[in-house]
């Protein structure tokens, strides 16, 4: 409890200083190229909030809502609101759909690399299991100038992962082409920063504790 508290605390925080430094975090502009080795990224056309292929942490029979969230595993404001949304998933994840989707920012040297390393892990049917590893050890790797390749694999083997198709995975176009899906379909739907969260198709505000999430899936419920 008190963990979790710490982690409200400080997503709090983060979201009241995330429009001041919004600014340092901004996404390239459509054309443009990334500046962390990658190909041009540009927003899908017809850009969606949730796509079949997109990984959901909860899947009901009879959904309710949708909650998507666009993120970057080396982000810390997504690192804040990951036991935030567990809980939410805890509670409500026999009514809403909560979906994750990549969306890595270019100012962190390891959030593309992180998002291919889970990627690849869902390839194996570990995609859960990874995104949950990354977060819970953020501040084991995070905000690093070096890669951290070797640390992820070694999160890859703990996982029981088939090392040699791991490594083949991570390196394969298409499973960076995937993680661009993805950020194409966040720039087409106008989303500039992390965490960026959608409810039934709409972005909205991000809300400041848990409390204030679960009274907004309340309400929705309510409708």
């Amino acid at each position: 409890m008190k963990k979790l508290t710490k982690h409200l605390i400080v997503a709090a925080v983060l979201v009241a200083g995330f429009a001041a430094a919004l600014g340092s975090y901004l996404l390239l502009s459509p054309g443009t190229e990334r500046g962390d080795g990658g190909s041009d990224v540009r927003p899908a056309a017809g850009a969606v909030p949730v796509r079949e292929s997109s990984h959901r942490l909860t899947d009901p029979a009879d959904s309710e809502l949708t909650l998507v969230e666009f993120l970057d595993f080396e982000c810390e404001a997504c690192g804040a609101y990951f036991p935030v949304v567990e809980k939410l998933r805890a509670e409500y994840g026999d009514r809403v759909t909560f979906v994750a989707r990549y969306f890595p920012m270019p100012g962190h040297r390891n959030g593309e690399l992180a998002a291919r390393t889970v990627e690849s892990a869902a390839r194996q049917g570990r995609f859960e299991e990874m995104y949950a590893k990354l977060f819970t050890t953020q501040k084991e790797w995070g905000e690093a100038r070096d890669s951290k390749e070797d640390v992820f694999r070694g999160y890859a083997g703990e996982l029981g992962l088939d090392m040699g198709r791991f490594d083949a995975d991570l390196t394969d176009p298409e499973t960076a082409g995937r993680v661009q899906e993805d950020q194409r379909d966040g720039l087409g739907l106008g989303v500039q920063g992390t965490p960026t969260f959608f409810l039934d198709g709409r972005k909205i505000p991000n809300p400041a504790s848990y409390e204030q999430f679960k009274a907004l899936i309340e309400e929705r419920l309510a409708d």
